[in-house]
C-alpha cells in the first residue's frame, strides 16, 4: 500500500491559520476530489472538525485521543499507526494523509509520496508543513496552475516521491 500525503502550502510551508486553510483554490480541490475519491482519507481531529462532514465517495479516518469522539460516518483511530492498519486491513492501495499539522510531522517519515500544492502567497499561517529534505524525495511531475476565477492565487502542483 502506497502512504500518501496531500497538502497545500504557502511560500514559507504554511498550512493552515486559525483552524482554516487561508486560501481557496477551487483548482486544487477537484484535484483533491479526483486523487482521494474511492480511497481512504486520514486526518487529525482538528481537520476532520474543519471539513465538518464526511467527503461523500471516502472513507474518512479521523485520529484522535478524545475517548468519547465518534463523528457520523467515519471511522475513529487512536493513533496514526492504527489508521494505517486499517486502511491495510480494508485491502487499501493507496492512503491519503490530509492533515493537520501534527498528523503530517508523525506521517512524513512513513510517506511514499507527497501531493503538493504550492500556493504563491505568504499567508502568515499558524501551522506548517514538516520540511522537505530534497536528498530524500524526488519530485515526478510539477506543473504551473494558472488561477481561475474561483482561486485566489496561483499555485504549482508537484508529485514528490521518496527516493530509494
Amino acid at each position: 500500500m502506497i502512504v500518501s500525503l496531500i497538502v497545500a502550502m504557502d511560500e514559507t510551508g504554511g498550512i493552515g491559520k486559525n483552524n482554516q486553510l487561508p486560501w481557496h483554490l477551487a483548482s486544487d480541490l477537484k484535484r483533491f476530489k479526483y486523487l482521494t475519491m474511492g480511497h481512504h482519507v486520514v486526518m487529525g481531529r482538528i481537520t476532520y472538525e474543519t471539513i465538518g462532514k464526511p467527503l461523500p465517495g471516502r472513507i474518512m479516518v479521523v485520529v484522535t485521543h478524545q475517548k468519547d469522539y465518534f463523528p457520523k460516518g467515519c471511522s475513529v483511530v487512536n493513533s496514526l499507526g492504527d489508521a494505517i492498519k486499517l486502511a491495510e486491513a480494508n485491502h487499501e492501495t493507496e492512503v491519503f494523509i490530509i492533515g493537520g499539522g501534527d498528523i503530517f510531522q508523525q506521517a512524513i517519515d512513513l510517506a511514499d509520496k507527497v501531493y503538493l500544492t504550492n500556493v504563491h502567497v505568504n499567508a502568515n499561517a499558524d501551522v506548517s508543513f514538516p520540511k522537505i529534505d530534497p536528498e530524500l524525495w524526488e519530485p515526478i511531475k510539477v506543473e504551473n496552475i494558472a488561477k481561475i476565477d474561483k482561486d485566489d492565487f496561483e499555485s504549482d502542483f508537484m508529485i514528490l516521491v521518496r527516493k530509494h
